[in-house]
């Protein structure tokens, strides 16, 4: 695991290449603090940098930048591939291997990319990566990124040169860099706290997206162009395909045997590593079975880490104690106090780098945190949820969709605009006087804010309109000042019609949640404290075998991610798995109304709004009064305003 930068063009002296270069290094160098290596041409314009993370061959042979054997590429690489020996012993079947100098993945790469060429190799790799390739012969830059998207790479044009780096700050570095801000980019993250690809929060910068990879020669430079990604891997193609080719079983069993199969193949690889290696565990259904197919394949108690909050409702530390005794583990976990987690948000904006609001980015520090004093390398138990019909709000979505789909578009819209002529407070005391009717299971305590959020549900069109209110926070054209929102996953809602409903939900996340939220989130958090991540769960190959999977083997009598809760339990007892997911988040709303009260004040005061310039005060002050008060809980839309305001502060602040 690594951190990349480079430059391409412009009129740069090798003076100023070593400087620039230098910077772009030294602000990612929590990416890869054991070594650094930066080379330049200044004839042909090409500049890279190199923070190495040493995790296979920690030899000098695994240095970078790296030529490869002929001297024709020089590449700079973010990431691992736990196929390269396979490529390797492919490559001397067919004598196109080199004398190999060591056992670094970075060499099979450059070897594959010498006999195969870009695509067909890519085509080839199982692996997370961001990669920079130098051609010397034909004088072209070929950026790309791994299938999912677990490696981040951005790249744009600043002055006269283009730019790219594993983080923004590495851009930040640039001489003339400007740093407009994105409006469009400012309103994807209030609909839901992050800003997904190709989008940043720079206007003129781009995060390159899973799957693809760019060419730029110096015709493409020389028009400034940015060409369009060409793609060696779509993951919503290979939900199509899968979806149209859908396997079948002899039996339950067939099926089961089947995934942990592919789930033990991908556990496998991502086990390989010179260093030391373990498993963030939540004692969830997805960690807990990384956790135990690893165990299962180790012959020595595989290290697990996890957090535990003293907060009612915020704890799985205990779940997660009673599965690794199971397993036979070697355990560590650490209860943080809430001031601990609170400390953690004045580092927020260094460490993501783009204003970034899901709040579950604090525990997933602090655990990143605790694994870092003992191993290198950690696996994590992501991609689950997307795969195998697992959040709750699938079934929300589904739920509220059959109850309101019976009444025509028009009587809904009716009854939409007459709950919201009522204040909620008023709801709560109608609720107040009736309530003793209703049984105790079924009160909803204060009613009248649900009553109010579910009233935009009513005027939905299909299902997936539905599930896009579900996950919208603001409507951006409410909050953000001339703002013209982008397009991306999160605001279509037409239904494809190659897909069930279910499995639309399903492919919304996998691309755009899952690498933009949660692969973020995991990587920066990780990478600040210098701890490579892997995620066996969505290995292309797990990935395309969920997608051929019928929903009668993610979704049965009630129960989420039935297939991957059968894998499991043949390791770990059905008592300690099944009970309600609890999610990996932290009292943000009462820490607003308490410890945090002056600091969100201060970054929402309605002056400073205004003098900035990018938000309309009076819907977040409203929104703020009212969640302190307690009369609504407004955490989530708060935190996305003040996490931007965070990072607007620290950016400007840092210049």
């Amino acid at each position: 695991m690594c951190g990349i930068a480079g430059i391409l063009g412009g009129s740069f002296s090798p003076t100023d290449y070593e400087r620039i270069l230098g910077r772009m290094g030294t602000v990612i160098a929590h990416r890869g603090p054991d070594n650094s290596g930066i080379w330049f041409d200044s004839d042909a314009s090409v500049g890279l940098v190199h923070r190495r993370l040493s995790i296979l061959d920690l030899s000098p042979a695994g240095h970078q930048p790296m030529f490869s054997a002929s001297g024709r590429f020089v590449i700079i690489f973010n990431g691992e591939i736990y196929n390269h020996l396979e490529l390797r012993e492919e490559l001397e079947k067919c004598s196109c291997s080199p004398d190999w100098r060591g056992h670094a993945d970075t060499e099979s790469l450059l070897a594959a990319f010498e006999c195969w060429g870009v695509e067909a190799t890519l085509k080839k790799t199982v692996g997370m990566f961001a990669i920079a390739l130098w051609d010397r012969q034909d004088r072209k830059l070929i950026l790309t990124r791994d299938r999912m998207g677990e490696k981040p790479l951005y790249y744009g044009y600043i002055g006269g040169a283009l730019a790219f780096g594993s983080e923004l700050k590495a851009l930040r570095e640039m001489p003339n860099f400007k740093g407009e801000i994105n409006r469009g980019a400012l309103g994807l993250l209030m609909r839901k706290c992050y800003i997904p690809a190709p989008y940043s929060i720079y206007q003129g910068i781009s995060k390159l997206t899973p799957g693809t990879w760019l060419e730029f020669s110096a015709d493409v430079l020389a028009r400034r162009e940015l060409p369009v990604p060409l793609v060696y891997w779509s993951a919503k193609e290979a939900a199509f395909a899968g979806a149209a080719d859908p396997l079948e079983f002899t039996s339950d069993a067939e099926a089961i045997d089947a995934l942990e199969s592919k789930l033990m193949q991908s556990v496998s690889g991502q086990m390989m590593a010179d260093v030391p290696l373990g498993a963030f565990l939540s004692g969830g259904i997805d960690s807990s079975t990384v956790v135990a197919l690893m165990q299962a394949q180790s012959s020595r108690p595989v290290r697990t880490y996890s957090i535990g909050f003293n907060e009612d409702g915020y704890d799985e530390a205990v779940f997660a104690k009673k599965i690794a005794r199971h397993l036979g583990t070697e355990h560590t976990e650490l209860y943080v106090s809430s001031q601990d987690a609170i400390n953690v948000i004045p580092r927020l904006p260094q460490m993501y780098d783009e204003p970034f609001s899901d709040s579950s980015q604090i525990p997933t520090f602090l655990v990143s945190k605790l694994a870092r004093q003992h191993v290198t390398v950690s696996l994590s138990g992501d991609g689950g949820d997307e795969l195998f019909y697992g959040y709750s709000r699938y079934f929300l979505a589904t739920r509220l969709w059959k109850n309101i789909s019976a009444l025509p578009l028009g009587v809904r819209e009716v009854a939409a605009r007459t709950i919201l002529a009522i204040p909620p407070s008023s709801w709560d005391r109608v609720y107040r006087l009736v309530s003793g009717f209703i049984p105790k299971k079924q009160r909803w305590g204060a009613p009248g804010d649900k009553l109010h959020k579910g009233s935009a549900l009513l005027r939905c069109e299909n299902e997936l309109m539905l599930y896009r209110h579900l996950l919208t926070h603001w409507n951006p054209e409410d909050v953000v000042l001339g703002v013209r929102e982008l397009d991306s996953e999160l605001n279509r809602c037409t239904l494809l019609g190659q897909l069930s409903p279910e499995e639309e939900m399903m492919l919304i996340d996998s691309v755009s949640y899952l690498p933009d939220d949660i692969l973020a989130k995991v990587d920066r958090a990780a990478m600040a404290v210098s701890l490579e991540t892997r995620v066996p769960l969505i290995d292309h190959r797990v990935y395309e075998f969920a997608w051929r999977l019928p929903m009668q083997y993610k979704m049965r009598d009630g129960d989420s991610k039935w297939l991957l809760r059968q894998v499991l339990y043949k390791h770990v007892p059905r008592e300690l798995i099944d009970r309600p997911k609890m999610g990996f988040g932290v009292p943000i709303d009462s820490w607003l109304r308490g410890p945090l009260r002056d600091w969100a004040e201060s970054l929402l005061d309605e002056s400073r709004l205004k003098r900035e310039g990018f938000f309309n005060p009076a819907p977040i002050r409203k929104k703020w009064r009212e969640h302190l008060t307690g009369s609504r809980n407004w955490q989530y839309h708060l935190w996305d305003v003040l996490m931007y305001q965070a990072w607007l502060e620290h950016s400007l602040s840092d210049q």
